[in-house]
C-alpha cells in the first residue's frame, strides 16, 4: 500500500451532506448482542483455521523461498505459479491472467564497501530496475550536491559530478527514531531537535527546488555528466530502517544506504576527507515481460453469476521480502480460500479472489481487471481487500455506499465476539478506497471494503522497507483475520438480498455548486516500467 503510485483521485470533495453526516454519528461503532444463534457452518470455520492453520507454511513458502514480489522480476512470476500450484492442490481452480508487461528485472549480489580513509561494509543494496555495473567494480570519491542559488548555478556545477558517486539526501539530524526522544530526552531538547530537524529537512527541499528540476530529472542529469552512481538514504524514521522503492537512472547504478553508513560518509565529505566507496551490482536487464493476476474460483451453486471477492495485491518492493505489504494479506486470502473449499465447497454466489499485480506502481493490476471484467464487477455482491500490515481488522468503512450498514452489520454479527469487537465502524464512510485495490472496485460502482489493520509500526518499520521480513508476522492477528474473511465471505455468499449498490450523495462542488460526482477508473497502465 502504498507511496509513488498513479491516483484514481477518489476523494470527497466539501462537507458531508447531513445523511452522511447522521449517518455516520449513528454507526461510528457497533454493539452486537453476545448471544447469537449458532451456525454450524461458522463454528466449523473456527475450528479449522484455529487447529489446521496452514498460514506459517505459507508465509515461508512465499516470503522465504520465493522472496520479495518486485513487478517484472522472475519471482514475481514464481509466485504467480506457486500460488496456481497451492490453488490447484486445494481442489480450487486456478489461472494467471496477463494484464500488461514490465521491463523485466532481476537483482544481483551488491557489494558496497568504503575504502578510504578506512575499510569498512557499507549496508546498503542496489534499488529496483537500477543498471548494473557490468562486471565491474566502480571506485570513486564522494560529492554531496550543495545548496546553489538557481538553475543556471546547477548548470555551471554539474560537471564536477564526473568520476564521482553524487549524495543525494539529506544526512539526518539523528538516528533515533521520535519516541526515543520522547521517553529519554529532555522535553526542551525534544523540541529543539525536532525544531532543527524541521528547519533542516525545510533548507534541503528548497535545495532541489531551486534547480527546476524533479528528482528522476536530477538524477539523469547527474548520470548525462559522467556521475559513477547516485547514493541515497531514504530512512524511515525507525531504528536501523530504510525505505527501498525504485532506481531514477538508466545507466549507472543508484543505491541506497542505510542512514548510519550514509551519515558517515556524507560527514567525512563534508569536512574535506574526500571519502571513497567501490561498488558492484549484478543485476540483470531481461527486455520487456508479460505480467499477471492471479485468481482463482469456487463456483456458486445458486447464483452463479453473481460474486462475493477476496482481494490482496501480490506483489512487494524488494528491500525486503514484502513480508507485512503484501505477504500477510495474500496468505490470509489463500488461507480464508483454502477454509472456504474444505468447509463450505457449494456456496450460493461464486467465490473469486484476486491476488494482483503491480499494485505498487498504481494498482495497475486490479485496475487492469476491472477494466476488462465489467461483467463481474458489475456484479460483486461485495469485495474484501486486506493491505495494511499483520496487525487483526480494526477498522471497516462503508466505502460510501448508503446501504452499507445493512448488510455488512448483519454479516459482522456473525462473526465471533472476540474477533468483531475489535472492529470499529463508519457508515456510509469515505469512497477513497484506502489507496489499495479496493478503490478500482470502488471507483467502479462496486461494494469493495478495505480490511484495515492495526498498525505494529508498520508505517516505519515495514511499510516498504528493508525489514519487511517473515519475523515481522504476528501469526495470531493473521488467524484472526482468516476467520473474519472466511466468515464475511461466508454470510455474504449466503444472504437472500443482493446487496444495494446505491452511494450516499455526494455534496456539491464548492467551487461552482453543481452537483457532486463520484469518480470513475481510468485506463490501467498495460506498459510500463521503462525510463
Amino acid at each position: 500500500m502504498k507511496t509513488n503510485r498513479t491516483s484514481l483521485n477518489l476523494s470527497v470533495i466539501g462537507q458531508a451532506t447531513k445523511l452522511f453526516f447522521v449517518a455516520a454519528m449513528l454507526s461510528s461503532s457497533i454493539t452486537f448482542a453476545q448471544t447469537q444463534s449458532k451456525d454450524p457452518i461458522i463454528e466449523k470455520i473456527v475450528k479449522e483455521a484455529t487447529e489446521n492453520s496452514q498460514l506459517e507454511k505459507l508465509a515461508h513458502e512465499l516470503l522465504d523461498q520465493i522472496g520479495p514480489r518486485l513487478v517484472g522480476t522472475p519471482q514475481m512470476k514464481q509466485a504467480n505459479d506457486w500460488a496456481i500450484a497451492k490453488y490447484t492442490a486445494w481442489g480450487i481452480p486456478a489461472k494467471n491472467e496477463q494484464w500488461g508487461e514490465w521491463k523485466g528485472w532481476e537483482r544481483g549480489i551488491s557489494h558496497i564497501d568504503m575504502v578510504y580513509p578506512r575499510v569498512k561494509s557499507l549496508e546498503g543494496m542496489q534499488l529496483g530496475w537500477s543498471p548494473s555495473t557490468n562486471g565491474k567494480t566502480l571506485t570513486g570519491e564522494m560529492i554531496i550536491y550543495p545548496d546553489l542559488p538557481d538553475s543556471v548555478a546547477f548548470t555551471s556545477w554539474i560537471k564536477n559530478v564526473k568520476g564521482k558517486f553524487v549524495m543525494f539526501s539529506m544526512n539526518q539530524p539523528t538516528g533515533r527514531p521520535d519516541y526515543n526522544w520522547q521517553e529519554f530526552a529532555t522535553p526542551e531538547s525534544f523540541e529543539k531537535m525536532k525544531k532543527d530537524r524541521t528547519a533542516q529537512t525545510n533548507a534541503w527541499r528548497s535545495r532541489i527546488s531551486k534547480t527546476g528540476l524533479n528528482l528522476k530529472a536530477l538524477a539523469l542529469a547527474f548520470e548525462q555528466n559522467g556521475a559513477l552512481g547516485v547514493v541515497t538514504s531514504n530512512w524511515s524514521s525507525g531504528f536501523g530502517v530504510n525505505k527501498i522503492f525504485g532506481a531514477n537512472t538508466t545507466k549507472i547504478p543508484s543505491i541506497d544506504i542505510s542512514l548510519e553508513d550514509y551519515g558517515l560518509l556524507y560527514r567525512l565529505t563534508e569536512s574535506g576527507i574526500k571519502p571513497k566507496i567501490s561498488v558492484r551490482t549484478d543485476s540483470k536487464e531481461l527486455g520487456m515481460v508479460p505480467t499477471f493476476n492471479t485468481l482463482a474460483e469456487i463456483k456458486g451453486t445458486e447464483k452463479p453469476n453473481e460474486y462475493v471477492m477476496l482481494s490482496a495485491h501480490f506483489d512487494s518492493w524488494d528491500g525486503g521480502t514484502g513480508a507485512t505489504d503484501n505477504g500477510t494479506g495474500s496468505i490470509t486470502m489463500m488461507e480464508a480460500m483454502r477454509i472456504l473449499k474444505k468447509i463450505y465447497p457449494n456456496p450460493k454466489r461464486t467465490i473469486l479472489v484476486g491476488h494482483w499485480g503491480s499494485e505498487e506502481q498504481g494498482l495497475n493490476g486490479s485496475r487492469a481487471f476491472v477494466e476488462d471484467h465489467p461483467e463481474i464487477v458489475q456484479n460483486i455482491q461485495a469485495l474484501f481487500n486486506q493491505d495494511n500490515g499483520t496487525g487483526r481488522v480494526v477498522n471497516l468503512s462503508g466505502q460510501g455506499f448508503l446501504n452499507a450498514y445493512d448488510y455488512l452489520t448483519r454479516w459482522l454479527a456473525k462473526v465471533p465476539a472476540e474477533i468483531r469487537n475489535e472492529i470499529k465502524t463508519s457508515f456510509p464512510g469515505s469512497p477513497s478506497g484506502g489507496g489499495s485495490d479496493n478503490a478500482s472496485f470502488v471507483a467502479a460502482g462496486a461494494p469493495a471494503f478495505s480490511l484495515s489493520s492495526n498498525s505494529w509500526s508498520y508505517g516505519n518499520y515495514t511499510w516498504h522497507t528493508n525489514r519487511d521480513t517473515y519475523d515481522k508476522i504476528v501469526f495470531d492477528d493473521v488467524r484472526s483475520n482468516a476467520i473474519l474473511t472466511a466468515i464475511l465471505v461466508y454470510m455474504a455468499c449466503e444472504d437472500p438480498a443482493t446487496t444495494s449498490k446505491v452511494r450516499s450523495v455526494l455534496p456539491p462542488n464548492p467551487r461552482n455548486g453543481e452537483p457532486g460526482k463520484w469518480p470513475v477508473p481510468t485506463k490501467a497502465t498495460r506498459k510500463g516500467g521503462v525510463n
